[in-house]
């Protein structure tokens, strides 16, 4: 399996399984000198762990980081930096009448016909525990964001038939603690509830849901991404849909640009006093597969959770027959996935533009003063 590694100059390699003795990362690439401790990473673990509320896995693991190497005395030294995060809640016992089934819209069909072998405790390397390492990655990619002045928002925009439209970003910070305040990180309160509600009778059916996470990087300076093979929505579509139950990805209006005509979907620019604007936002900040300085926003879909706790209808590989099965009590699952992945997205996000900034400076090492500031809305 040799497909474990993402990013070109801040690099990330994830190793680690759902039932294992622990996950991790290897950040190759990331700058010496950047202030960095385990309280930073745990932050930023603590969103996406499971057990919080009655929306996720009851799953308790802690989550706690520790940094093995790249740092020294709370520095970065531009070494590789290894972040290690110990399992200790799993049960694999609930999976041992799963171990000869296929199970559906599980990854463990695949595995076993192309590598011949699976771990069916948790899924092993399958698992959404994997994204743990890219929280932790996250992270150390947002400080790097941090000193460019770019902001990151993400936030459960759909589940189920529920959803909100609009949000208002113009205000980051009480835009941040609407997010923050919800135990679904939902931005608008109604939705909130209607959606919390949804999930907690799914629950009680044994069933699960979809849902789109959307998210903004604020302050994007103009330049990030190169033409053809490393546009910055390519490298956001890959980041995105590496994410475990990612089935749909878009930038700006979308798909929703297959109903619009040019004439309404053109990004208009306009000078006043001197500096350049658009009047608009259809590309979602990304023109020719380069930042283009205004905000990035972009949604991911994510299918309903595959585990189920229904009768379901399957294949017995090594009996080669039909049998039906449900999921046992002891198993711990998401009722939606995409809840927590709304801390994956906003970490794959970091990553890809921590990437590309330095990516960036490598391309333009004599225009370092020459770089325009970031668009805005009139």
């Amino acid at each position: 399996m040799a497909s474990n590694s993402f990013g070109s100059q801040f690099r990330i390699t994830t190793f680690g399984e759902s039932h294992g003795k622990l996950v991790g990362v290897i950040i190759d690439g990331c700058p010496s000198n950047i202030s960095l401790t385990e309280d930073d990473i745990n932050q930023a673990l603590a969103l996406r762990r499971p057990g919080n509320n009655l929306f996720v896995s009851p799953r308790k693991e802690k989550d706690k980081a520790i940094i093995a190497s790249g740092v020294f005395e709370g520095k970065t030294t531009g070494a590789p930096i290894t972040i290690l995060v110990e399992n200790t809640a799993f049960v694999s016992s609930a999976y041992q009448d799963l171990k000869n089934l296929y199970r559906p819209s599980h990854a463990n069909y695949t595995y076993l016909n192309k590598y011949g072998v699976f771990d069916h405790n948790g899924s092993g390397r399958a698992s959404a525990r994997e994204t743990v390492a890219r929280v932790a990655a996250g992270a150390v990619a947002n400080k790097i964001l941090h000193n460019s002045n770019i902001t990151l928002l993400s936030f459960l925009k759909q589940v189920g038939p529920f959803k909100i439209e609009e949000i208002d970003y113009a205000d980051l910070v009480a835009c941040q603690k609407k997010i923050d305040s919800s135990p679904i990180f939902c931005p608008d309160e109604t939705a909130s509830q209607k959606i919390e509600n949804y999930l907690l009778s799914l629950k009680e059916q044994g069933d699960s849901s979809g849902a789109i996470v959307e998210f903004i990087a604020l302050n994007v300076p103009v330049g990030l991404g190169d033409p053809i093979y490393e546009k910055l929505e390519a490298n956001l579509a890959k980041a995105m849909l590496s994410i475990p139950a990612s089935k749909g990805f878009e930038v700006g209006d979308g798909f929703a640009l297959a109903e619009k005509k040019g004439s309404e979907s053109n990004d208009s620019y306009e000078c006043k006093e001197g500096n350049v604007f658009l009047t608009s936002n259809h590309s979602g900040g990304i023109l020719g597969g380069i930042s283009n300085g205004m905000p990035i926003i972009g949604r991911v879909c994510f299918k309903p959770t595959s585990s189920i706790k229904k009768h379901q209808n399957t294949v017995d590989f090594v009996k080669n027959e039909n049998v039906q099965f449900t999921l046992s009590s002891k198993a711990k699952h998401d009722p939606c996935v995409g809840i927590r992945a709304v801390i994956v997205v906003k970490a794959m996000l970091a990553i890809v533009l921590a990437d590309s900034i330095l990516m960036n400076q490598a391309a333009q090492l004599n225009d370092k003063n020459n770089q325009k500031s970031a668009f805005s809305f009139q």
